[in-house]
């Protein structure tokens, strides 16, 4: 039978080689390639160049990644060990500036290296090793959480809409704006789907309708600046789109075109649900202006899907990854404890103390 995207592990830790294996996403949709990386260098530069992405994916990834750089050292000096360790989180951090969860997944492994670090360097690696493997299995759980709240706000039969991929290939299973898909899929609620083809990197050309095509869901691929034209139309009964950071006020930071998408849809009256695991809450900041964005490189614009070059030389070219969508414009954010609403930041209070029974 022949194998999709659907049969391979966004990203998992190949006990037996030592590897942080992932689909690379660069590749996508004509051809699945996995990469087996085993150094440091190659796990930053999967990061960076979006071979693996998506909040929860890379997340995950740093903390195989920071596991794998120390799991081989030979040494019984704690603070030598915990130096080189030092070094490799604080490297893979540099790669990509706005998603949380790089950080988040970081600062865990780290925690956990201290907490054991009265014991030898092998409890330490150990623990290290139990911790990725937690990371990734409470990846799965917390999507699918998000997923059942998320279903509880749409009925059978509805049109949903999404921009970028907060679906499989952005987490472990079942992504995050596209759980409530999954699940519908599974339970026969008959969604119709518009993807967003989300430039100039089309993850929801590339990523999206590919994924929830595999999985057999009706869906229809549209251009960003028909989103207005599909809502007008009725055809839209709900958005629902992932993060990448969540500020303490409600604001948040994802894909480029997501405040376009959220700003037309409130014109609709048409409900916008942000997908976001409560780790990507940034309660240190105190709105979506204080969220780094990060910039690429212009050629991405000018000439990366074209044959030959699609701009004039030496054109300026303005390319920013991601943008903040106002909480005002946000209907609710999905979390895997429930579905919160303004005020945020007392709602977010709510989430974690839930979160710590």
């Amino acid at each position: 039978m022949r194998k999709t995207i659907l049969d391979c592990d966004t990203v998992t830790l190949d006990e037996e080689n030592g590897a942080l294996v992932i689909v690379d996403q660069t590749q996508l949709p004509n051809r699945i390639e996995m990469l087996s990386l085993t150094n440091i260098e190659d796990i930053w530069e999967a990061i960076y160049l979006l071979k693996v992405r998506g909040a929860p994916a890379i997340g995950v990834s740093a903390a195989i990644g920071v596991y794998l750089a120390v799991k081989d050292i030979q040494t019984e000096d704690m603070g030598l060990f915990m130096k080189r360790f030092k070094k490799a989180k604080e490297y893979l951090a540099t790669s990509r500036p706005t998603a949380v969860n790089l950080f988040w997944a970081l600062d865990r492994m780290e925690a956990v290296a201290y907490k054991h670090g009265e014991g030898s360097v092998e409890e330490v690696k150990e623990a290290l090793h139990q911790e990725v493997v937690r990371i990734r299995e409470e990846d799965i759980e917390v999507c699918r959480r998000i997923g059942e709240h998320a279903l509880s706000l749409v009925q059978p039969q509805a049109g949903l809409l999404t921009h970028c991929n907060a679906g499989k290939l952005a987490a472990v299973k079942y992504g995050t704006a596209t759980a409530p898909m999954y699940l519908g899929q599974e339970k026969g609620y008959g969604f119709h789907i518009y993807v967003d083809e989300t430039r100039p990197l089309l993850q929801g050309a590339r990523l999206t309708a590919f994924e929830l095509q595999s999985a057999g869901m009706d869906v229809t691929l549209i251009c960003d600046n028909m989103v207005g034209a599909v809502m007008k139309k009725g055809l839209i009964d709900a958005v629902f789109v992932g993060c990448d950071r969540v500020a303490a006020n409600g604001d948040t930071a994802n894909k480029i075109g997501t405040s376009v998408v959220a700003a037309v849809a409130h014109y609709y009256g048409i409900p916008v649900y942000v997908c976001a695991p409560t780790s990507t809450i940034d309660m240190a900041l105190s709105c979506g202006a204080e969220i780094p964005i990060e910039e690429r490189s212009g050629d991405e614009i000018t000439e990366m899907w074209y044959e030959k070059r699609m701009a004039p030389q030496g054109v300026k070219v303005y390319n920013p990854c991601f943008d903040v969508t106002d909480h005002e414009l946000i209907t609710g954010i999905v979390t895997e404890y429930g579905v919160v609403q303004e005020p945020y930041e007392e709602s977010f209070q709510k989430i974690f103390q839930k979160a710590i029974l």
